[in-house]
């Protein structure tokens, strides 16, 4: 009772903030206790009491926000829908059956009229709207109790709109798909009772669309001889075969469907295929299954033209639908609108797939699959040109940001290569895709796509989800493609090779492409002379990563013999315009193209007057580039022998080698030190001075890079060395040949540096520089054996020593002493050590205070041939200061 009095103060209230303040409270009020009431049992007239209550503040303005309304319906909605049947409440409480019966009649009533309490307070299509939203959930429900109540609510609603409203709502009907799809799959239901009056709720829906329609034109009409008309022209209700109910539904409510409405008709039809069997029931799953199809076949067999807008979002609909249905059978029915609509709009449907999120989970497989399976050979063979033409974008947009067409094209074709019909269908243009995907392998190196790639939603829910790297799709695809194309060996080859990884590799993509290539030739692949003329425009499109990817696969293919009928225009003369491209790795693709090219007799003269250009290019280039390109020279070096008579191409190539002896890479150390000397075994006598010049150029750097302290490095120095010394008749002591360190071994370095000053006193000075350029060196072993070296060189040297020289030294050394590797600061400090207790050099600076003039060591020599000094003539100090001082440095 003070509820109800509250109300009625409430409605005479005359201040509009207090009315409003006052109807929210009491609102939550209400609010609170349905929620308080229990969902399993009908024992109080809280419910009813409220939800009269709430009927009542429904006249009392200001009128609620959609929001506020949409809040309230659900509580309300939610509460009394959950109640177990009245028929399972009066079995638990027999003693009290029939008062249940009563109060759960009044409760459905008090429900209902507030239901059409708040249609009255907004009678406008956000109003409806708000209102009919919440019901839609539970009309497919698995319990027929709970589809009842709301189909009974959803129809009560409508009645009450057809009487009430004076009709015309300028923005039509709201969710009318929505609304129209979830009755016509209760025309369906088990239950007749509900098939019978969700048909009722679908005469009304069409007899208020009749009369918007006639409130626009201006027509008078009685709503209750059109509503009797409608009756009889959609019904009667057929129990034995709803599905005609369905048909003749569907057909006549065309003049009220636009675009959006057939799609969230297909919609409705969709949500009616969720859940399993086991919580539907095995009548009501295929009841719903077959009521869907019914209603996605002749939608898109009477309104497919209108859809065609709205197709993504369909086509994304569906997709996110999946994740809720299990059966088999109801997943066929939810994939009918992919193929459907296939049908009149494959490109449409296929740039919708297109956006499938990344990498594909067994949703979008599963679309892509069925868009294959149904279509004849024609159509996909329509499908592959469009994938083609997408694999053939680049996977970023004019503006820069990120594409996944391509990346997503390559998953189609992945799912089309998985049905062995197909297969024929992409044999027909197998080169064009092979080609198209290595290119697109080269565009997602190192490509970015996180805002595009979403997580895969069939992963196992306790496995870690692996990181999903665009490059390595691409690379999958390409050897799917080459599996299904016959190509085992090919495949297995570049397997073994580590190919597949190279290609995914920005330095490394031109090297796995060629070795596909050259697979592919070795192996003779039927696809070969077609993937060749189809190369060569393909060479002079795209930007530099199309073309270095078109290169490197067409460089390879020149070992063919259909090469020869080729102008020499696209073969010798394309690659001799390579030798002046910029990016270095086209110009080391044009030497192996060139190289192979010299393996016919007649091109061989012209490919080696081309070898000084050939030589020239590999200047200034990555050592990995360098070894590549020098592997294949060798054999134009092979060929040469002594026809070549001018050295100055070989001293060309000794000059472009020598730098990288001390490169980072170990591989690229051995194997440049070991080319170099197998170009030096290629020098004839005479030597000229340009030959001369260059080797003693070698001396330093072959010795220094000997304590490498790696093996095979050190190997193929003393080879190397062995084959200038031969070439060039030094007489180096044996020591110089030695691979063990020089730690403890000054002597051995002492008598080499004596020689070298001795024997090549002209270039003492070039000795010296190159080796404090090495002290610089960011390898801790090659500062090491320069310091090593410097400290016997320069004693060496006394006579000829000028000031600058002698402060560069200073400075070096002097740097070297803080230098963050332990040996190298005492090796830099036992290096001026040597240098000071041998030359009495005023200049010298004095380290760290020591006075150095009434040091025993300043006046005497240091003599090499001497094993050790005399105690007073070491500086241990020297070495714990030069510790000392590497400490220090660490800790800065």
């Amino acid at each position: 009772m003070a509820l109800v009095e509250n109300v009625i103060t409430l409605q005479e209230s005359q201040d509009a903030l207090e009315v409003d303040v006052e109807k929210r409270t009491l609102m939550k009020k209400m609010m609170r206790q349905i929620q308080e009431e229990p969902l399993d049992s009908l024992s109080s007239t809280v419910r009813w009491q409220a939800m009269e209550t709430l009927t009542q503040l429904s006249h009392t303005p200001p009128v609620l926000g959609v929001r506020e309304r949409s809040e309230l319906v659900n509580t309300c909605v939610k509460s009394v829908f959950s109640l177990p049947s009245v028929q399972a409440m009066q079995e638990k409480v027999e003693a009290k059956a029939e008062a249940i019966q009563t109060l759960y009649r009044q409760t459905l009533d008090a429900l209902q009229t507030l239901l059409n309490a708040l249609f009255v307070e907004d009678p406008t299509p956000a109003g409806l709207k708000s209102i009919l939203e919440p019901l839609g959930p539970w009309m497919n429900s698995g319990k027929t109790h709970e589809r009842a109540r709301a189909v009974n609510s959803n129809v009560s609603v409508l009645n009450h709109v057809l009487l009430t409203l004076p009709f015309f709502m300028s923005s039509g009907f709201p969710a009318l798909g929505l609304l129209l799809g979830r009755l016509i799959l209760r025309i369906g239901d088990p239950d007749e009772e509900i098939g019978r009056k969700a048909l009722d709720g679908i005469i009304i829906l069409y007899t208020i669309l009749e009369l918007q329609k006639r409130a626009r034109d201006k027509e008078e009409t009685n709503k209750k001889e059109l509503y009797e008309s409608n009756k009889r022209f959609l019904g009667p209700y057929n129990p034995v075969c709803p599905c005609q109910n369905i048909l003749r539904v569907i057909a006549e409510f065309g003049d009220f469907l636009g675009p959006q409405q057939v799609k969230d008709l297909l919609l409705a039809a969709l949500e009616g295929l969720k859940g399993s069997s086991e919580a539907r029931g095995k009548d009501l799953g295929e009841m719903m299954q077959l009521a869907s199809e019914v209603t996605i076949s002749s939608v898109l067999e009477w309104y497919h033209h209108r859809v065609v807008e709205v197709i993504p979002e369909i086509m994304q609909a569906i997709y996110m639908q999946l994740n809720h249905i299990q059966e088999p059978r109801a997943r066929e029915v939810a994939l009918l609108p992919v193929s459907l609509l296939a049908s009149s709009f494959m490109t449409e449907v296929v740039v919708a797939l297109l956006t499938c999120p990344l990498p594909l989970d067994s949703n979008g497989a599963e679309m892509w699959r069925q868009l294959i399976l149904c279509k004849p050979s024609c159509d996909i063979r329509d499908l592959l040109d469009l994938l083609l033409m997408s694999l053939k974008e680049k996977p970023f947009t004019k503006k820069g940001r990120a594409s996944i067409v391509p990346l997503a094209a390559a998953s189609g074709l992945c799912e089309l290569l998985s049905v062995s019909s197909c297969v024929g269908c992409v044999r027909r243009i197998y080169p064009q895709l092979l080609l198209a995907l290595l290119i697109q392998v080269h565009y997602h190196i190192g490509l970015n796509l996180s805002g595009h790639v979403a997580l895969r939603k069939d992963a196992k829910k306790d496995a870690q989800p692996s990181v999903f790297v665009p490059v390595r799709w691409v690379v999958k695809v390409v050897k799917t493609l080459l599996l299904r194309m016959g190509c085992s060996y090919e495949a297995t080859f570049l397997e073994d090779q580590g190919g597949w990884e190279l290609m995914g590799q920005a330095e490394n993509h031109h090297r796995g492409v060629s070795l596909l290539a050259r697979a592919m030739v070795h192996y003779s692949c039927q696809e070969l002379c077609r993937i060749l003329y189809l190369l060569i425009p393909l060479l002079e499109r795209g930007d530099e990563k199309h073309k270095i990817t078109a290169t490197a696969f067409f460089v390879e293919l020149l070992q063919m013999e259909q090469v020869r009928r080729i102008p020499e225009e696209y073969s010798l003369g394309r690659m001799a315009e390579g030798l002046n491209h910029q990016d270095p790795i086209m110009k080391v693709l044009s030497i192996r193209g060139l190289i192979i090219l010299a393996r016919r007799t007649e091109k061989t003269a012209k490919v080696q007057a081309l070898l000084p250009s050939m030589v020239e290019g590999l200047k200034s280039m990555d050592g990995l580039l360098v070894v590549e390109a020098a592997h294949n020279l060798k054999t134009i070096f092979r060929g040469q022998d002594r026809k070549l008579m001018d050295s100055s191409v070989y001293v060309e190539m000794l000059q472009v080698l020598l730098p990288h002896f001390s490169d980072s890479r170990e591989d690229v150390r051995s194997s440049c030190i070991s080319l170099y000397g197998k170009v030096v075994q290629k020098l004839r006598s005479p030597r000229t001075p340009a030959v001369e010049e260059q080797l003693m150029g070698t001396l330093v750097p072959l010795l220094l890079t000997m304590q490498d302290g790696n093996a095979k490095v050190s190997q193929k120095c003393v080879k190397t060395l062995f084959r200038c010394s031969c070439f060039m008749a030094w007489e180096l002591p044996k020591r110089a040949y030695s691979r063990k360190s020089w730690d403890n071994q000054q002597q051995t370095v002492a008598k080499i540096c004596k020689y070298l000053v001795t024997t090549h006193q002209d270039s003492a000075f070039t000795f010296l520089s190159q080796s404090l350029e090495y002290a610089k060196n960011p390898r801790a072993s090659l500062r090491k054996s320069s310091v090593m070296f410097i400290g016997s060189l320069v004693p060496c040297m006394e006579s000829m020593m000028t000031e600058d020289r002698l402060n560069e030294v200073k400075v070096a050394l002097e740097n070297l002493r803080h230098d963050p590797e332990a040996s190298v600061c005492i090796y830099a400090a036992q290096a001026q050590d040597h240098i000071l207790a041998s030359c009495c050099w005023n200049s010298w600076p004095l380290p760290h205070g020591d006075s150095w003039v009434c040091d025993p060591a300043t006046t005497h020599r240091w003599s090499p041939s001497c094993k050790s000094l005399p105690a007073s003539h070491q500086r241990c100090s020297w070495i714990v200061q030069a510790l000392g001082s590497w400490k220090m440095a660490l800790k800065q």
